[in-house]
């Protein structure tokens, strides 16, 4: 089922954008792979998941790393069937716009 073309103000933002993207084809990423494929710091990471979560647009979750002997949580994302509606339904609308200026 294709998405309805919708302009979403929320994820135009660059840093959500990209964070879309990158989630959309996954089932989820960690936080720690997320920083490296995005050359974003943690805090500006942070904030844009944050943002998401507040939309309902990604859920996070954390769980022991199996890669740790220590106590510390690994944080996974990933984008909400919502989230995937409405980062598909911006590329339509995106795609829709170049489409009518040719």
């Amino acid at each position: 089922m294709a998405a309805e073309p919708r302009f979403d103000e929320s994820i135009h933002a660059s840093t959500r954008l990209r964070l879309c993207a990158v989630l959309r084809p996954l089932d989820s990423a960690e936080f720690r792979v997320l920083i490296n494929i995005l050359g974003m710091s943690e805090a500006s990471l942070s904030k844009t998941i944050r943002i998401l979560v507040e939309l309902g647009y990604a859920t996070t979750s954390k769980q022991p790393s199996p890669q740790r002997d220590d106590r510390r949580l690994t944080t996974t994302v990933q984008l909400t069937p919502t989230g995937k509606m409405a980062f598909d339904g911006h590329l339509a609308a995106i795609s829709a716009l170049a489409d009518s200026n040719q």
